[in-house]
């Protein structure tokens, strides 16, 4: 494939790139934005990509991956820079350490959640979350879409038994 059928390839996903990036973002200037260097970083890194691979899902990956890393550099730069007039006792009351320190409770639980899945149920479920569509996943893993469905469903379940912690429920509860 040449360099303009890849560039083409790529920009013909960016309109559910864009609607992809809306749920990460809820903004639709900081959406743009994800795409475009979600979009910049696919043709750069164009020969990281492998022919016959799938094109949306290694596009969702980059978009992914540029979130989770402009979240953490923002993070910690909105951490560093902070003027005395928005230093108040509501603000410090969800101070970024407490938030950095709960969210690293969840993320460590969520992964140990998904650790404990099956393999043949985490892989189905985990390409879905990375925005692949049923029949891709099929077609990648070889087995029929009611099968993908049923695991993806399984997979599912199972976090909701060992996230049961984080249920908006025990949330509730927790914050009063």
């Amino acid at each position: 494939m040449t360099e303009i059928e890849f560039n083409e390839m790529v920009k013909s996903h960016s309109g559910e790139l864009k609607r992809h990036a809306m749920k990460f973002t809820n903004d639709v200037e900081d959406a743009n934005d994800l795409v475009q260097d979600t979009l910049f970083k696919a043709i750069r890194y164009r020969e990281k990509y492998q022919d016959g691979t799938n094109l949306k899902g290694w596009l969702f990956t980059i978009m992914r991956n540029t979130f989770i890393n402009n979240y953490r550099h923002n993070t910690k730069t909105n951490t560093l820079i902070i003027k005395r007039e928005e230093i108040s006792s509501e603000n410090l009351t969800f101070s970024a350490t407490v938030n950095q320190a709960v969210g690293g409770f969840i993320l460590t639980d969520i992964n140990n959640a998904l650790k404990q899945l099956p393999e043949h149920y985490r892989d189905p479920f985990v390409r879905y979350f990375e925005g692949y569509k049923y029949h891709e996943i099929a077609e990648d893993l070889e087995m029929p879409i009611g099968t993908v469905k049923t695991r993806i469903h399984m997979a599912r379940e199972m976090l909701k038994k060992h996230l049961k912690t984080y249920s908006k429920e025990n949330m509730n509860n927790i914050n009063g």
